[in-house]
């Protein structure tokens, strides 16, 4: 069974590209780089995984991230978080031990602003170009090609690219230097935590008044309360249904790098922290796995 969805593709010069990290984001973005004609050349960490995404998407497997990388003109990777990140670019394995002058390692992993900068940093004494590039979307949009990719970098870097990366993605935009791209993704998940509280309480408040909330949320959302959440989340908070992709562990992790980076900067974000709780709570309730709608559990 196809682990991505079609969409139809610019037309590119065929590249030379890898991809580290083949999980339920990575191993369809990987995908849609084939699908789009690039030569791909993919590593896990689970050797399976890589194994099947060959079988499906043809391509090459790499042993190490630097095997990978060797020859490629441009490196992505999605990986878990800073500690993954720095381990498949650093060291005798790493990708940045592999990798021409003149490539450019473009990283999706949702991570700190500050290892953004410091691989930046490496990069740039060995002649490479490393772009922070974490996306939005979840897996229905790596599944679509469909993502929302926030950028930071080098322009001239990513000017050369956004036309490979958007195999995967419906935007892909430069916000500033490096640490800029991570910095928009907290942003946006500090607005997310926020929508999904304020639509699971609102959901549980029309459920307790006895409201027909399907019909109930038709008419919102058609108002000024529509939202993304709203209207691809309400109706499944209704029916229970938690399986949608981005797990609460995940959120939390995102949630930690907001409260970190907030600190650093002097940010007040008493809402943020507050459903950073509420998360915990679910994940005491055994829902690390449920997607992030879960909240209105909670509440019930």
């Amino acid at each position: 069974m196809a682990n991505i969805n079609a969409k139809t593709y610019e037309p590119t010069p065929a590249r030379k590209v890898a991809f580290l990290g083949l999980g339920v984001m990575g191993y369809p973005m990987a995908g849609h780089l084939a699908r789009a004609g690039h030569a791909v050349t993919v590593y896990n960490r689970t050797p399976a995984k890589a194994q099947a995404w060959v079988a499906e998407f043809g391509g090459k497997l790499a042993a190490t991230p630097r095997e990978a990388a060797a020859g490629a003109d441009f490196i992505f990777a999605c990986v878990g978080n800073d500690d993954d990140l720095r381990s498949i670019t650093l060291g005798a394995d790493g990708a940045f031990a592999g990798i021409a002058p003149g490539a450019i390692f473009v990283d999706h992993t949702t991570a700190s602003a500050e290892v953004a900068r410091e691989l930046a940093t490496a990069a740039r004494q060995i002649g490479l170009q490393f772009i922070d590039a974490p996306v939005s979307g979840g897996q229905a949009g790596a599944q679509n090609g469909a993502l929302t990719v926030m950028c930071g970098g080098d322009p001239k870097a990513f000017d050369a690219a956004k036309p490979v990366a958007m195999a995967f993605s419906r935007a892909v935009t430069l916000l500033g230097a490096s640490g800029a791209g991570q910095l928009t993704k907290m942003v946006n998940q500090i607005c997310i935590a926020g929508l999904v509280q304020g639509l699971s309480e609102a959901i549980a408040f029309g459920q307790n008044a006895g409201l027909d909330m399907l019909q109930v949320l038709d008419v919102i959302g058609k108002g000024a309360a529509q939202s993304w959440q709203l209207d691809n989340r309400g109706k499944t908070m209704v029916a229970d249904q938690f399986d949608f992709g981005f797990a609460v562990d995940w959120m939390r992790k995102d949630l930690g790098l907001v409260m970190d980076e907030a600190k650093r900067n002097g940010s007040r974000l008493p809402v943020t922290a507050l459903v950073d709780q509420f998360y915990a709570d679910i994940q005491q309730m055994g829902g690390r796995r449920w997607d992030t709608s879960s909240l209105i559990k909670r509440l019930k």
